[in-house]
Parts: C-alpha cells; structure tokens; sequence
C-alpha cells in the first residue's frame, strides 16, 4: 500500500513537468507569427525559432541521460528547472535591445532544460507500474501535458499576438525613430509571460528539493548506447518521434499564417458561431475579439487544435488499455491523413475545422511511439529515452523546411509533407503491431 501510495504521489509531482514543457513549448510557438513581423521574417526565417529551441534536443538529450547517471533524476528535474528559468529571463534582454539572435539563444537555451526533464520524466512514469499499462499510463501523463498545450496558445493570442499590427503601408508612413519605437513595443509583448513562466520553473525547481521521489531509476548506467544503436525496433520508433514531432510541431507553428493564408479572418469575422467561441475564451481573461487584429483573432483558434491532443489522450489511456496500443497508433495515423487531405483539398470553416481536427488524433502518438519503442528494454530504458528524446529534433527540421515549401508554392502544397509524416507513423504501428503479434 505504502508503495502504490509512493508511486501515485511521484506521478502527481513529475505529471506537473508534463504540463510545463507542454505550455512552454506551445507558447514559443506564439513567437513565430510575432517576430516574423517584428523582424520582417520570411516563413522559412521564422521557422529558426523552431531549430533553435528543437535543435538543444538533439545536443543535450544523450549528455542529459549521461548527466543523470551522475547526479541522480531528483537533482537532473531541479537542473533543469533552472536551466529553463534561465532561458525564460534572457526573453527580457532579447526584447528589450530588439536582438533576433538573443531570441534564439534564449529558445535554444529553454530546449536545453526541457530535453532534461523529458529524459527524465518519460520512462520514469514508463516503468512507475506495470509494463503492459505503460502506454496508458504515458498517455495519461502526456494528457496533462496537452493541457498545457491547449492554455498556451490562448495566453499567446491574447498576451503576445494581442497588440495592433501595422502593415507595410503604415509602416512606411513611420519615420525610423518611430518605426524603432513601434517594433520595440511589438518586441516587449513577450516579456512579461516569459518572466512569469521563468519564475514559476524556478519555483518548481525548490519544489522538488523537498519532495521525495520513489528511488527508482534514480540512478542509471552509461553503457548499453552501441546495443541499443542496433535495435532496430527502438530506432524505428526513434524515426517515429522525429516525424511525429516534426509533422505536430509544422502544423501548430504554423495555423495562425496558414489560415491568414486563405484570409479566414474575414469567414470567422461574420459568423456568429465562430466569433461566440473566440469571445467565450476571451471572457475569460476579460478581452474581446470585436475590433481584435486579425492574427490575434485566428491565434485563439490554435487552442482547439491543442486542446484536441487534451481530450484525446485521456481518451488515449483508456483505449491503449482495451486495444492494442500500436493498432490505435495506426489507425489515429489514417485519420490524420484523412483530415489534412481534407483541409487541403476545402477552403473556408471546413479547411479550418479538418487541420485543427488533426490535434484529436495527434494525442496518442508520442507517448504510444515512445512505449513501443522502450518496451522490453528494461535496465537500457533510461538510455533508450536519450536516444528517442534525441528525435525530438525533428521539430527543429521539419518545421522550416514546411515553411520553406509554404514560401515557394503554398501551404496547402507544403502540407504534403506532413503527410508523409504520418504516413511512416501509420507504417510504423502496423508493423510493430505485426512484430509484437
């Protein structure tokens, strides 16, 4: 009893780093359609805040897990609290002297703190139970991590999207003391949720100097990287987390230009439906969208592709617990593919409602990859992590070469390769679910 006890009060406590990295992650986000302006950015430019914060996955998960074998996961959770508090502080200076290559040292040093804690916390929750339940119980974890998903992209549309944006004609009409000033205040609108935010993970961080984690995985060995190197069901679901995080990561970025794109401001502007749903949220905070710009307005509709990945995940712990969890990777992967055709293929509220629709049945597939992949590893789970974290980096290469491909011809045409994307993620539940049969 003492032991199941111990076990539910060490979900509770490293659930709460599922929901940080969640909301940081989506928040950054938010950057991209802001600085794009402030810098006069093009989509593929813009998609470096996207490498940058991505690409410290790919530098710092392997050392991470190496650092933890060391230290112990208590200490590595607390480093890297810190380390994301830091990253959040340097938004200050970054807006305050107007630098884009502060903002993305700033991002690249918040990845860096994430990459620990998600070494951390994935197989810990994993293996805080039995292996056959490992995919609901990461689901359900990972749901908690959607929610901070689905608040973030409220607090960017309403905190960081939310101020009047000039156009260039406006912009031309500034003389450059004025245009200075303009893309300075434009610039400071990230200042103060990032101030919050670093000192909320720096307050987690004395957290967990006084909370008492059950010892296991505490400590872990560095040996095992060559075997694992060469287990192909691992580095099959490793090329899973890089596409999946790829493709998710492409869609979310990019929503609020995609449906500029097709100038949805104006279709969500005259129905009432619409408009109701974006006023809703917005009560909340005590805003309107009646005379919101245009980007702000579209940016509150990124929660519903969020919030999706939310609902279904908790859906996800149930199903992964009656059905086989690589079948329903599978068949969430086609139904994917379903709704982004769809959105390619419409214009208008129904292009809109299928690319948010793709958030539903993105929820289960990172933390079904991610148990499918380690299962069976046992003593190399921990390492196994490393690696998969380390696949993380695919939000850092797909993203700008999506808006590399919206650049030139389009993002309905650039869609394309998320959907080759999730069209390995289909590959790789059936195969694995062949494998484990």
């Amino acid at each position: 009893m003492s032991t199941n006890k111990s076990y539910k009060s060490a979900f509770l406590f490293v659930t709460t780093l599922f929901f940080l990295w969640g909301f940081i992650t989506v928040l950054v986000d938010s950057l991209i359609p802001r600085l794009k302006e402030v810098f006069e950015l093009s989509n593929f430019q813009s998609g470096l805040i996207q490498l940058a914060f991505f690409l410290a996955y790919f530098v710092f998960s392997i050392p991470s897990s190496q650092l933890l074998a060391k230290i112990g996961y208590k200490k590595g959770i607390i480093l890297g609290l810190l380390v994301i508090g830091f990253g959040c502080f340097m938004m200050y200076p970054a807006a305050y002297f107007r630098i884009y290559g502060v903002f993305l040292i700033a991002v690249f040093v918040i990845g860096a703190g994430l990459s620990t804690l998600q070494v951390a916390a994935n197989p810990y929750v994993a293996t805080l139970g039995p292996e056959e339940s490992a995919s609901s119980r990461l689901n359900l974890s990972q749901a908690f991590n959607s929610l901070g998903t689905t608040i973030a992209p409220t607090i960017g549309a309403l905190f960081i999207l939310s101020s009047h944006v000039k156009n260039e004609e406006q912009l031309a009409q500034l003389n450059e003391v004025q245009k200075e000033a303009y893309f300075a205040t434009e610039a400071s609108a990230v200042q103060s949720p990032f101030l919050i935010l670093g000192a909320f993970a720096v307050l987690l961080g004395v957290v967990f100097l006084f909370v008492k984690l059950p010892k296991l995985l505490q400590k872990v060995s560095n040996k095992g990287y060559k075997k694992l190197l060469s287990h192909k069901p691992l580095m099959y679901g490793a090329l899973g987390i890089f596409v999946y995080v790829g493709a998710e990561v492409s869609i979310g970025s990019y929503l609020v230009d995609y449906f500029m794109s097709m100038e949805l401001y104006k279709v969500v502007g005259e129905s009432d439906f619409m408009m109701g749903i974006a006023n809703s949220v917005a009560d909340l905070f005590s805003k309107s969208f009646d005379d919101a710009n245009p980007k702000s307005l579209l940016g509150i509709f990124v929660t519903l592709y969020w919030s999706g990945a939310m609902i279904g995940r908790f859906v996800g712990a149930y199903l992964t617990r009656i059905i086989a969890p690589a079948k329903v990777l599978s068949v969430f992967a086609i139904l994917a593919i379903t709704m982004i055709v769809l959105s390619m293929t419409t214009t208008g509220l129904v292009s809109m409602w299928a690319i948010l629709a793709v958030g539903l049945f993105n929820s289960i597939m990172f933390p079904t990859i991610f148990t499918l992949a380690i299962d069976g590893l046992d003593e190399l789970k921990p390492q196994a992590s490393g690696i998969l974290c380390t696949a993380i980096v695919g939000g850092a290469v797909i993203p700008p070469l999506y808006g590399l491909f919206s650049d030139l011809q389009g993002f309905k045409v650039a869609l394309i390769l998320v959907l080759v994307c999730y069209a390995y993620i289909m590959y790789y539940g059936y195969t694995k679910r062949k494998y484990l049969a």
